[in-house]
């Protein structure tokens, strides 16, 4: 391909999306460049606080709970409150709940701190998804999802670096920078991004229509609840990278440095050909490339199996690794489409509820699989995961309108986002 053809498929790419996307992308990519704390927490607790594995695994865990516990209050603040306080409410805590992390001495003080910035950080998901599903064209929302899943990767990769050079001159600097950067998030959100809530209608009775939508609302919307379960199977398959890979290849005998080489490759891919996998897929079936995504993450662990060299634990890496850019865009567009106007906080708490259990529960599944059966049987059993969403996907979006939004939200067009500030 020419350098002008790179470019006019750059151009398009970035191409007819609002000015507050863009904000709100540049709020997510700063917040994941500042993303130290994740990375390097438990070589904090273990060789600078002196702390044991399991203490560290622990609070990992409780990290892991405080988000699966704000994911459905975030949701309902999102849609009650609006999107913009819940941002500046969940960004501001982060910053706060970090800062505080990073002083902590007493371990039940650490875990309980660990456990508010689980809850604090997680809680902005589902106001960022309504946001951007709100402000942005529905034949745009795939391009618009993929943009900002490459951001998060992209800030990701290169916290990471940073994180080891950091944590050689003071873990506290780690937690100070990353929340100095969370609160500029909050910055950004405060000076640049109105709130994109949709007016909330009014019935004859006087009632507001956002009263129909509820939690009671979400769990008897069997069609969503599928797609949630297929997603909590998905996303239980992906944390094998950063859950069972790791233990799995020390196991074998490999090192950190081995360990590290392999996962590197799914930054790298991700960054590097993200958005051009999203110029393919963007108008595709996303029934097919549901089925497909399952696929290749489930047989991609699956190959792990077979893998004896670092090389091929790079291979393997790879082909999950397109699964994950493909299913990661399609699999939030078509929660949007599912999720009527007034609900999409709700809706987006419950999908994110479903990726922060998965996280919970990897660690356990992986661990009890591994020491009790052998690391073969963890990659045959994400294989099985993988060809039970894969069917899950195809027979559910069988029934599922492929026309666009309107054809699931019909009252889409008639909600108009509000423009002010405040």
């Amino acid at each position: 391909m020419s350098l002008a053809a790179l470019r006019r498929a750059a151009r398009e790419t970035v191409s007819g999306l609002p000015r507050e996307f863009w904000w709100l992308w540049t709020s997510t990519l700063v917040n994941r460049l500042g993303a130290f704390v994740s990375t390097f927490m438990a070589l904090y607790l273990t060789l600078d606080r002196g702390y044991s594995a399991t203490y560290a695994g622990l609070v990992a865990s409780l990290h892991g709970l405080g988000g699966v516990v704000s994911s459905i209050g975030s949701g309902v603040m999102t849609d009650r409150l609006g999107r913009r306080p819940t941002l500046l409410i969940a960004q501001s805590s982060t910053a706060a709940a970090v800062a505080l992390l990073g002083f902590m001495h007493d371990p039940l003080a650490i875990a309980g701190v660990a456990f508010l910035v689980g809850m604090a950080s997680n809680a902005s998901r589902p106001a960022v998804q309504a946001m951007m599903a709100d402000i942005v064209r529905p034949e745009d929302r795939v391009r618009a999802f993929s943009l900002n899943y490459w951001a998060i990767n992209l800030g990701f990769a290169i916290s990471s670096m940073a994180a080891g050079f950091i944590a050689e001159v003071s873990y506290r600097a780690g937690f100070l920078l990353e929340a100095g950067m969370t609160a500029a998030c909050a910055v950004v959100v405060f000076l640049k991004l109105p709130e994109s809530r949709p007016t909330v209608a009014v019935d004859d009775d006087g009632k507001k229509s956002v009263d129909s939508v509820g939690l009671g609302t979400v769990l008897r919307d069997g069609r969503f609840m599928s797609v949630v379960g297929l997603s909590f199977l998905v996303a239980l398959v992906f944390q094998q990278g950063s859950v069972g890979l790791p233990v799995a290849m020390g196991e074998a005998g490999f090192t950190p440095a081995d360990y590290g080489t392999a996962i590197a490759v799914n930054g790298f891919l991700i960054v590097a050909l993200q958005i051009p996998v999203t110029r393919l897929i963007e108008h595709r079936d996303a029934k097919r490339l549901l089925v497909v995504s399952s696929i290749l993450a489930g047989y991609g662990f699956g190959l792990t199996a077979f893998a004896g060299s670092v090389g091929v634990f790079a291979l393997t890496v790879c082909v999950w690794t397109l699964g994950e850019m493909i299913n990661a865009p399609t699999q939030t567009g078509l929660v949007v489409r599912l999720s009527p106007v007034q609900g999409r906080g709700r809706y987006q708490g419950m999908y994110t509820l479903s990726w922060a259990v998965a996280a919970l529960v990897a660690p356990l599944m992986s661990g009890f699989v591994i020491d009790r059966f052998g690391a073969e049987w963890l990659w045959g059993l994400c294989a099985v995961v993988g060809t039970v969403a894969a069917v899950g996907y195809g027979a559910l979006m069988r029934r599922l309108p492929m026309s666009g939004a309107a054809a699931v939200q019909p009252s889409a067009a008639a909600a108009k986002p509000e423009v002010s500030a405040a």
